[in-house]
């Protein structure tokens, strides 16, 4: 599998890294054997980033990898993270390195590769927001310290919030990654948006970050599922999915990507999925994408989907009308 360079770490990830989340579920809520073999299997595809969080599961997530990597012993480049809650304030250093503490237990191994605010960077937000000059001048020298005391390598953002937030903390400098939300259904961090496109706007965030020697690690690129075009869920996935900066709900996503199924009949890609996961690949901005799965098919689909390479111009140019058209119908009385 192809690998690109994260940034100015020197670091290599493999375009398609291993999701532990909740919303795909498998390292959260599947059995064991199952979560062995899938993680077996990534590493025989030529996977090499593993990512999880505390509060994937309640620390579940962690656990279950912790348990699998300590059978397999794999050579492999692990990113976990960290939440600041509202009573952590005043104590941001403390919190940080007690909540590190504990995701090292749970996975067993130090360093970690990478450690990321999971925050959202906002100004103004319902769920628990740091604003821009909390996150460079308080979490960035905490995590700094990690680093100098060898229990991390990088440290890095989750690049959701406010787009001024964010440009703000990714021109500090201060970090050496951010996960950057782009899909089909919102590829506003590495292309100009058509007026009146129903997303938030992140204003080619995914090309800033680059130009500030970040590596870039793509989040929600099959919109929780609903680029599949379906609304159904399996079971070892999460029963609902919230939109993160695309609709107003999971059905609005899942028919507005029905529009970009225009790709498989030109024959661009075989499936939705393929397309939806060959366009995040197709700039150069991006270091590697997340995929979390429910299944080793799905895992299987998604690493054979990448190994296609990005998608070809006239795709990228028919996607540009696309959007013109998504833009379009948000705007009409009947929207979509």
């Amino acid at each position: 599998m192809e690998q690109r360079m994260l940034g100015r770490t020197g670091a290599r990830l493999s375009l398609l890294g291993f999701g532990c989340g909740a919303v795909g579920g498998l390292m959260v809520r599947g059995a064991p054997g199952d979560q062995e073999r899938a993680v077996a299997r990534a590493l025989e595809l030529g996977i090499n980033y593993f990512d999880t969080a505390p509060a994937y599961g309640d620390g579940a997530s962690e656990e279950a990898l912790g348990r699998v990597l300590r059978k397999l012993r794999p050579e492999i480049f692990l990113g976990t993270k960290f939440t600041i809650l509202p009573a952590d304030r005043g104590r941001l250093g403390a919190a940080i390195t007690a909540s590190l503490e504990q995701s090292l237990r749970r996975l067993g191994r130090a360093p970690v590769g990478l450690l990321q605010l999971h925050n959202r960077i906002s100004r103004e937000a319902d769920d628990r927001p740091l604003d821009a000059s909390t996150v460079i001048e308080e979490v960035a020298p905490a995590l700094d310290r990690l680093r100098r005391q060898g229990k991390i390598r990088f440290c890095g953002i989750t690049a959701l919030g406010d787009t001024p937030s964010l440009r703000q903390v990714i021109e500090a400098r201060a970090f050496d990654t951010a996960q950057i939300c782009l899909s089909l259904l919102n590829p506003s961090a590495v292309a100009a948006l058509p007026p009146g496109f129903p997303a938030q706007d992140f204003e080619g965030l995914a090309n800033r970050a680059r130009a500030a020697g970040m590596g870039t690690i793509g989040i929600r690129i099959l919109a929780g599922g609903a680029l599949s075009g379906s609304e159904m869920r399996h079971p070892v996935g999460a029963a609902s999915v919230a939109p993160i900066a695309s609709g107003p709900d999971y059905r609005t996503d899942a028919a507005r990507a029905r529009l970009f199924e225009a790709l498989v009949r030109s024959g661009h890609a075989a499936s939705l999925i393929e397309a939806a996961l060959r366009f995040v690949i197709s700039n150069e901005a991006m270091t590697t994408v997340l995929v979390g799965t429910s299944t080793i098919d799905q895992l299987e689909t998604a690493a054979a989907s990448i190994n296609k390479g990005p998608l070809p111009k006239a795709a990228l140019d028919q996607l540009a009308a696309l959007w013109r058209t998504l833009a379009a119908d948000s705007r009409s009385p009947s929207g979509r």
